[in-house]
């Protein structure tokens, strides 16, 4: 994508790229930013890894964070914000992997090429994880007439099967979006398989634990299916996975088991003697009193003042009938409004964290405890019947 850019001039030295990206694609355009002298910033959803981060800090991007809340259209998305970016920035482009045609092409020329050369032109099944469609519509297209099982993998709350999906979270990152992008031609597309988080990293720890592999989250995601999908075939047919990313990313997350246990992936026992005395007790028995609310119409500048008053960090957002809409802290709100992205005159619907931890009543204390060593606050959230 650069160098066509390069080639058709519109992009020239001294000029600043700037990508959304959910960390892979940037990653690579900040490495021939770094090699060819570009300017390079990179827009990037807050829940994508720390590790990824520390990467394009070190070729040199700047990176500006968004809401991992924020749906693609939204003003706070990455790729609403890269586009602002670009307004305010002389000289600047978007390489904008969603559209870009270049994107595909270098895998119909490169990848593809290289998979029909390792596997002597025979394939019987291909396996891939879709997120821009760059990957899967560039090797399939080149595919298709030798190959008619095309399996693409999206996960569970990504819409790239259909529009009519559900959107909800999910935490396997380098696939699956919010909305189908320019390059992904799902017309090539024979079967789609959709992933669940729990299989996708566990399927990741067992190709690093059993292959060999140090592979990423996406990768797992692409291995499960095929392990399903390759039932289909005979004995002597060939099945290929493409395994995307590398563990280097996610060295905090799916690889940890504290990571993995926090978010329910995974189940570990703690040795008797270091329990301590009140882990099996409820979270009822904290006999919790109802928080602070605040209503979703209230503005960021009120929103402060009752926090400070009340001596609070957090409170949960509801709307008139109570229901909680989301969180917001005081250091939210105080970021976003002096990094200009929320007037203090401004509703606090619009800096909302909708994206948090919860817990019932009937839950241990345990499980309350481990999530508040990562996290800052938890809701505990009651039955309607209570």
């Amino acid at each position: 994508m650069v160098e066509d850019a390069e080639r058709a001039g519109i992009l020239k030295p001294g000029d600043t790229i700037i990508e959304p990206t959910s960390g892979n694609t940037g990653i690579g355009i900040a490495l021939a930013a770094a090699v060819k002298g570009y300017r390079c910033i990179i827009t990037m959803p807050e829940r994508m890894s720390n590790e990824k981060v520390d990467v394009l800090r070190a070729l040199g991007a700047e990176i500006v964070r968004t809401p991992s809340s924020a749906a693609f259209d939204s003003p706070e998305s990455h790729i609403v914000t890269a586009w602002r970016l670009k307004s305010e920035i002389p000289n600047s482009l978007i390489l904008d992997q969603y559209r870009n045609a270049s994107n595909p092409l270098a895998h119909y020329d490169t990848t593809a090429e290289e998979i029909l050369e390792q596997c002597d032109g025979k394939l019987d099944m291909l396996v891939a994880g879709a997120g821009t469609g760059g990957t899967l519509t560039g090797v399939a297209r080149k595919f298709k007439e030798r190959c008619p099982n095309i399996v693409a993998v999206d996960p569970e709350g990504s819409i790239l099967v259909g529009s009519n999906e559900n959107k909800t979270s999910f935490e396997v990152e380098g696939i699956g979006y919010d909305f189908i992008p320019t390059v992904l031609d799902r017309s090539l597309v024979d079967m789609w398989y959709k992933s669940t988080d729990q299989e996708t990293f566990t399927m990741s720890r067992k190709l690093i634990r059993e292959e060999g592999l140090l592979c990423g989250g996406s990768s797992g995601s692409a291995m499960a299916a095929a392990v399903k999908m390759a039932r289909q075939l005979e004995a002597g047919q060939r099945c290929v996975v493409i395994l995307p990313d590398s563990v280097r990313n996610y060295m905090s997350k799916f690889l940890s088991d504290k990571w993995m246990c926090e978010k329910g992936f995974l189940s570990l026992e703690e040795p008797m003697d270091f329990k301590p005395w009140w882990q099996n007790m409820t979270v009822q028995c904290l006999n919790l009193s109802a928080p602070l609310t605040v209503l979703a119409s209230v503005s960021c500048q009120e929103t402060i003042n009752i926090l400070k008053e009340k001596a609070f960090d957090q409170a949960p957002v509801v709307d008139n009938l109570g229901v909680i809409q989301g969180m917001v802290t005081l250091r939210t709100i105080l970021s976003c409004v002096s990094a200009g992205k929320a007037k203090p005159s401004d509703a606090v619907s619009k800096v909302l964290c909708k994206h948090y931890k919860q817990v019932h009543p009937a839950d241990n204390l345990g499980k309350l405890s481990q999530i508040l060593e990562t996290d800052h606050f938890v809701v505990v959230v009651h039955d309607h019947t209570q």
